[in-house]
């Protein structure tokens, strides 16, 4: 049971802005239109229907999934540069730069589509708008090198090391029913799956920042990541009740969520992973 943790990008970069906002399908709840989805997830209208066959009048249906476009993009506003939108989707300023054929001093104009992943066929832009540079300079190329080159140091340096001195608290007891590590055929559990009554309280690990308290990433349910000051990530999935939301500061034992049988289990359980940065660890090894 592996998470695809592109949320781990907004963790491990402050807990800003991130691409992995944008998930790979979305199911629609009530009240959501085209509209609202790409605004929510800054995906093009244009590219969700393309995505999905869709025909006027676009009419969504709750529970209708919708595939993300692999190849989104970005409108440049007045004030981006490529440095900004880079940190904005967490992707690297070189990779934006040859994806879009763009070359030094890396000129932007407003209305000019930027893809994110993959590759842009052109540098193409809104032709109804006043061409705007937002950013041209020698010395704003110098200064978006620089930084992303330190950047790029410091993602290699500032590894979480897998020694930890303080040990986790059990989030809930119960029956482990899934260890964690390989599952057969291929697969691996990058935690652990602990069997407990429906509603039972969820309790923080360690005290940290909630970083994501959401049900957008397919086959967790309702899942919640804490992000702990020394770099550590603890993740929390298939709730039935999330307690807590982004951003709030929780304490060590604190209830954040009720145990629930959301995204795809049948019996009442916790799916629950610890994270040196990116890296999963066995949760046995490090709780208490």
């Amino acid at each position: 049971m592996r998470i695809l943790f592109f949320i781990l990008v907004l963790c491990l970069s402050g807990c800003g802005t991130w691409w992995g906002s944008t998930p790979t399908e979305i199911v629609v709840s009530k009240g959501d239109t085209l509209y609202s989805l790409s605004k929510r997830y800054d995906i093009q209208m244009r590219d969700l229907i393309e995505a999905n066959n869709l025909v006027p009048p676009y009419t969504l249906r709750i529970g209708q999934v919708l595939r993300v476009p692999t190849s989104n993009y970005h409108v440049v506003e007045r004030g981006d540069t490529l440095y900004s939108i880079s940190r904005r989707y967490g992707v690297d300023v070189n990779t934006l730069a040859a994806n879009n054929g763009l070359y030094s001093p890396y000129t932007l104009i407003v209305g000019q589509r930027i893809a994110i992943n993959g590759k842009n066929s052109g540098s193409s832009y809104s032709q109804q708008q006043k061409p705007v540079v937002v950013a041209n300079s020698t010395s704003a190329q110098k200064q978006v090198q620089t930084t992303a080159a330190t950047q790029k140091a410091s993602a290699t340096t500032a590894q979480v090391s897998k020694y930890r001195k303080t040990k986790f608290a059990w989030p809930v007891k119960g029956e482990i029913v899934s260890k964690y590590g390989a599952i057969g055929k291929g697969r691996a559990n990058d935690g652990i799956n602990i069997k407990t009554a429906k509603g039972t309280a969820v309790k923080a690990a360690d005290g940290g920042t909630v970083a994501y308290a959401g049900n957008e990433l397919k086959g967790f349910g309702n899942l919640i990541l804490v992000k702990h000051s020394d770099g550590w990530i603890t993740a929390y999935a298939h709730n039935d009740k999330l307690l807590v939301k982004k951003g709030q500061q929780v304490m060590k034992g604190e209830k954040i969520a009720t145990v629930g049988t959301t995204g795809g289990v049948s019996v009442p359980q916790l799916h629950f992973e610890i994270r040196a940065g990116k890296n999963p660890v066995n949760p046995q090894l490090y709780l208490q």
